[in-house]
């Protein structure tokens, strides 16, 4: 037990007084105590959402009682709080019901007979309660709880002003205990006890100890009512404010300990009950009204209600003639209405004419605080029946239908009406079950499906759902009623397969058609905004004019909404301007036919587009007669597409792999748009500025009829102007730099068209030079790539963003619609549209499909191990550079250039320390020495061999290799001026080795003199590489192509190699097959480098 005194001593009264209620209500669970430890543990439900943990570290006392030590609570306060005292107080009388439980488990049901001889010897002993002292033992004194009516005066404490806080004077009746003890004659005095000071002065008397802790205990459980009696005469507490509901577990302890319950005279007998009943007794008067009296069940007996008195909130004692004081707990706390009842004394009368009134309206709400009867039966007492939940349809003449909710409460033959919400001014008059309604609003709720049950207007196929589906249900919730104003429409599900009937129209602008789709259903026409308006919502039926109605999740409508929102988001669709298609839309029109039953197509639109969707479609065009070349068959396909292309004013992207002849097909348009267009405008060619002199070679050499102009200088530094340079050309070559920088001027011409060589240059959308492609205004635009994409899916976007404007969306849209998907999520049925919708405008061949001819190429990695010196300086670097990484990769836009560079680094001692810190020059390159070991064989046996790297100074060591061997070769970077000069050089030169440099002649360039390939250093863009091999691995070629990758191993390298591989899958997903892969260098791509 733990001494209540110190409990309240710690945690101080109110909050004691809450503690009492806390356990008194049940909020204490989990109790635990820790006899080793002396610790006791608990939960306790508070305000919070999770219970609050307790802790009370406890010390014992002198009389065997604990007292609390320190203790501990999750709440916000801490310690010291009413969590604490509820605890402490649960487990005191958890420990009181325990020992009762066990007092009654020893109690005998019978005794035996007395045991004889060395047996009752044995029993004596063993039957011993007391241990006997010396002399003999002293007789415990008998102690009592006295009892007696009177009527003290009482200072009540409370906080407020200086004179408030002197209290005031008050003269009551209360019922007064204090404990008595029995003298030798048995009668019951004081003998100088006192609650003030019973726990520690007994005046010598010999206490039972049991009796002893209770009455101890007593006072300080009556302290926590904040009353004090205490002062200059303690001698009596008064059970009046004994406020904590423990007292009725203290008195039958009280009981059980033998403790005696005494009058302070001898006719006063006190009786403990078990429960008494507050309520109301109706009667008839004699003028016929009500009459209402409070009165009193004790243990279902009457008693006087006149002489009651409560006892705090939770018990009442009486009075009766026979000088019997009885006490007992109420079966439910008093409320201060119960409290000013029972002591007015007075009954409440009702006049005849308004009894109907007490008993509609008053009496169904009393009854929820209090029980009322009729004990003389002179009253019919109405039984109070559950509401009806009462919903009100009523129905438009445009079908809309408006709900209304109330409650009806039956009160005999009466009915009261309440609103549906609670809380409102005026909702809670009379008497409202908030329990049943409860029950009965969720019962509807579940009937009514997805619609909120409030007040509310229904139109459109929300009224016809709910007469079809939520109604129904409605009418089976047992206790509702439904009351239908107006006449329920006769709705009607068409259930025929719908079918659809697809048009284009001409509009202003050459680009875009008008896209009509009309929607049919059992002979009827739905309009086509109604339709896709439901679609757009979301919604899974469709209501008509006529109340009929269908669904819209069938397979026609799934493809139809797709197809839809891709042309809405593709020309920002505006309901009220009609849904619009672009040209370039062949692959999206081509699924719209595809659903519909029916298509009307203008006459424009079938010739512009009919070609795109099959090449099969597309009339052969004859080469034109000025082409001075042999086109091969795939060629003059490629040459008639892009015919057809031009004819119509669309835009294209030729994507053949690299070394199939391009350019030739790209010439052979251009020749044959002079002969047939007197006179012709110029076709503007931009390629790289490597690249320019190539292009005008070439069309010396394969359309000489062509008059060219290379433009190698800004206006400004020529002197000259654009139009004064162009002339009367037919073919105008410059540079992406100079496109960009004299824009106006070549704006201001008139062209047939736009031809973007090498394309990828243009892929960065926030570029100048992209802005400036995209604004050129030619009635034709071409992209010449071999890789369309290398990174991402929005380098295709970007190109075809110039070409064929309108073909996709934003570029956010975009990101939403396809890459994400396909690159992040590796979802494959964006990937298969988006190849759908870039095939009629995109012509790529492999060399594998058409070329067949072409000599073979082989390719090996070439597996290069590391000097040990060369070894001990890249780990020593590699782990630098790897704790560094590690810790910025995961914000890889913040710390690209830094991660981009670390990277760089550890790739450049792959090949040759002395590339990143010249004091290792004297360290051996053993890359260097296995590729002049293969370059001497081969120049030994009169091939010609490319060498390939990404850096420059690496390609320098090379060349003073090959210097130093007395080997003539020719050497290409980006600072070679005289560039052509050097190509020309090597093709009909001697020269058996070329070094490049890959970023300056990784295109561009036809260099099938050569017939082996090395490349001094891998990197992940597979694309690179590629264009490296086909200079040599082309049309043309007649001798087989030997191409080694040279690779150090247990280096970064290594993991290129592996990291390539993965990323080369994502342009063949595009471009050749079904398979989808991420292609973004993501962090973990990085990481994945980094690896040990």
């Amino acid at each position: 037990m733990v001494d209540v005194t110190d409990i309240i001593r710690i945690v101080g009264g109110a909050a004691f007084q809450r503690g009492q209620t806390y356990a008194k209500d049940g909020a204490v669970s989990s109790l635990a105590w820790d006899a080793d430890a002396k610790l006791l543990t608990g939960k306790v439900r508070g305000s919070a959402p999770n219970d609050y943990r307790t802790k009370l570290r406890l010390g014992v006392k002198g009389d065997g009682r604990f007292r609390p030590l320190e203790n501990f609570c999750s709440c916000p306060v801490g310690a010291d709080c009413k969590h604490v005292a509820a605890t402490a107080l649960q487990s005191n009388t958890e420990n009181l019901l325990a020992q009762h439980e066990r007092e009654l488990g020893a109690r005998p049901a019978s005794r035996p007979g007395p045991p004889e001889g060395w047996q009752a010897s044995l029993t004596d002993l063993l039957d011993a309660e007391t241990e006997a002292a010396p002399g003999g033992a002293a007789p415990l004194t008998q102690l009592g709880l006295q009892f007696e009516l009177r009527t003290p005066e009482v200072a009540v404490q409370r906080w407020g002003s200086a004179a408030e806080r002197q209290g005031q004077r008050m003269l009551n009746t209360r019922l007064g205990v204090r404990p008595v003890s029995q003298n030798g004659k048995g009668k019951w005095i004081k003998n100088n006890l006192s609650w003030g000071s019973i726990s520690y002065q007994t005046y010598g008397l010999k206490l039972d100890a049991d009796q002893h802790r209770w009455f101890s205990q007593f006072p300080a459980l009556h302290r926590g009512t904040g009353v004090n009696y205490f002062g200059n005469n303690d001698s009596w507490l008064y059970l009046d404010d004994f406020s904590n509901p423990l007292l009725w577990q203290l008195l039958d302890e009280a009981q059980r300990l033998g403790i005696a319950f005494v009058g302070s005279k001898k006719s006063v007998s006190i009786e403990l009950a078990g429960r008494a009943t507050l309520k109301l007794d109706a009667t008839r008067t004699k003028e016929g009204g009500l009459q209402l009296c409070p009165a009193l069940d004790i243990d279902g007996l009457p008693h006087p209600s006149d002489t009651a008195h409560v006892i705090s909130t939770h018990g009442i004692y009486t009075v009766s003639p026979g000088d019997t004081i009885t006490l007992a707990p109420t079966s439910r706390r008093l409320t201060t209405k119960d409290i000013e009842l029972l002591q007015r004394g007075r009954p409440v009368v009702v006049p005849e004419e308004e009894t109907s009134l007490f008993l509609q309206e008053y009496y169904p709400k009393l009854r929820q605080s209090i029980q009322v009867a009729s004990s003389d039966g002179t009253v019919d007492l109405p039984e109070i029946q559950p509401p009806v939940l009462v919903l009100t349809t009523a129905y438009g003449d445009n079908g809309a239908v408006s709900l209304g909710w109330h409650f009806d409460y039956p009160l005999g033959d009466a009915v009261q009406r309440r609103p549906f919400r609670r809380g409102g001014p005026g909702s809670d008059d009379g008497y409202r079950d908030a329990d049943a309604e409860d029950a009965l609003a969720g019962a509807a709720r579940a009937a009514l499906g997805a619609l909120p049950l409030k007040d509310l207007r229904l139109e459109d196929m929300q009224a016809v759902e709910f007469a079809e589906e939520a109604l129904p249900r409605l009418l089976q919730v047992e206790g509702m009623r439904v009351d239908v104003v107006g006449e329920k429409p006769d709705y009607r599900e068409l259930t025929e397969t719908p079918t659809l009937r697809i048009s284009t129209v001409e509009t202003d602008n050459r680009d875009w058609f008008d896209l009509g789709v009309m929607v049919t259903v059992s002979g009827r026409t739905i309009p086509f905004d109604s339709v896709f308006r439901a679609l757009a919502q979301g919604r899974k039926k469709l209501k008509l004019v006529d109340n009929t109605y269908l669904s819209l999740e069938q397979p026609v409508f799934d493809q139809l909404r797709d197809l839809i929102e891709e042309a809405r988001s593709l020309a920002e669709w505006d309901p009220d301007s009609g849904l619009q298609i672009s040209r370039y839309q062949a692959g999206l029109w081509a699924d719209f036919e595809d659903l519909a039953e029916e298509t009307e197509q203008a006459q424009s639109w079938r010739d512009a587009v009919s070609g795109l969707l099959t090449l099969e479609d597309v009339a052969a065009t004859p080469p034109p007669a000025g082409l001075v070349a042999e086109m091969r068959p795939y060629q003059a396909e490629g040459f008639s597409w892009l015919a057809f292309l031009w004819r119509h004013q669309l835009g294209g992207v030729l994507a053949d792999d690299m070394g199939l002849g391009k350019t030739l097909q790209a010439l052979a348009l251009m020749v044959h748009a002079k002969e047939s267009t007197a006179p012709a405008e110029p076709f503007l060619v931009v390629a790289p500025t490597s690249v320019v002199p190539n292009w005008s070679n070439e069309t010396h050499r394969f359309a000489p009829g062509l008059k060219v102009v290379s433009i190698t200088d800004t206006q400004g530094a020529s002197g000259s102007t654009i139009r004064d340079q162009v002339g009367d050309a037919d073919v105008v070559i410059t540079s992406y730099t100079l496109f960009r920088l004299d824009f106006p001027a070549y704006q201001e011409l008139t062209w047939s068209g736009l031809v973007l060589d090498e394309a990828q240059f243009v892929k960065n959308r926030a570029s100048k030079v992209h802005q400036a492609a995209k604004d050129f205004d030619a009635p034709f635009k071409l992209a010449i790539t071999g890789t369309p994409m290398e990174n991402n899916l929005m380098e295709l976007w970007s190109l075809f963003n110039i070409v064929a404007p309108g073909l996709f969306p934003s570029p956010r849209k975009f990101t939403e619609d396809y890459r994400t998907p396909i690159e992040k999520i590796g979802d494959n049925r964006p990937l298969v549209r988006l190849r759908k919708r870039i095939r009629p405008l995109m012509m790529r061949r492999t060399k594998e499909a058409v070329a067949s001819d072409l000599p073979p190429k082989q390719e090996q990695v070439l597996e290069v191990e590391l000097h040990p010196e060369h070894r001990h300086i890249y780990e020593t670097y590699l782990q630098r550079e790897r704790q560094k990484l590690l810790g910025l990769i995961e914000d890889m836009n913040r710390n690209r250039m830094i991660v981009f560079r670390s990277l760089t680094l550890l790739r450049m001692l792959s090949l040759d320390a002395s590339l990143v810190d010249p004091e290792h020059e004297g360290v051996p390159s053993a890359k260097l020495e296995v590729l002049f070991e293969n370059l001497d064989d081969i120049i030994a046996e009169g091939h010609r061999a490319l060498v390939f790297s990404q850096f420059t100074s690496y390609l320098k060591k090379a060349a003073e290799q090959l210097d130093a061997r007395g080997i003539p070769y020719a050497y290409l970077d980006g600072s070679t001026r005289s560039r052509g000069e050097v190509i020309d050089s090597f093709k009909e030169g001697d020269a058996p080795v070329f070094l490049i440099s890959l970023k300056a002649g990784g295109f561009g360039l036809n260099l099938t003199e050569a017939d082996y390939c090395f490349l001094l250093d891998p990197w992940w863009n597979p694309a690179s590489e590629a264009q490296a091999v086909d200079r040599t691995h082309r049309i043309g070629q007649t001798k087989n192509v030997m191409v080694y990758r040279m690779v150090s191993k247990g280096t970064i390298e290594e993991k290129v190699m592996k990291l390539k591989e993965q990323k080369a899958k994502l342009f063949t997903s595009v471009m050749d097959d079904d398979a989808v892969f991420s292609s973004a260098l993501t962090a973990e791509d990085i990481r994945g480098l980094l690896e040990a």
